[in-house]
């Protein structure tokens, strides 16, 4: 039996325009509301992203995040 989706947690959150820019697109090619969509995407986290590339995009992102913050 499938598990019931609950949204029980909520938390300001805080995305660059990118970022938003494409949940809303993930959001609206699925058919899901962008709460679920991020629970979706955390829920199955190890199996959505590429373990090839995560750590090299990682470096990438925090390597520029104090420029991006300025």
């Amino acid at each position: 039996m499938p598990k019931r989706l609950r949204l029980t947690r909520r938390f300001p959150v805080a995305m660059t325009e990118d970022g938003y820019r494409r949940l809303r697109r993930f959001s609206r090619d699925t058919g899901l509301e962008e709460g679920e969509a991020l629970s979706f995407l955390f829920e199955n986290f190890d199996s959505v992203i590429n373990e090839d590339t995560f750590g090299h995009r990682l470096n990438l992102f925090q390597s520029t995040l104090e420029d991006r913050k300025k």
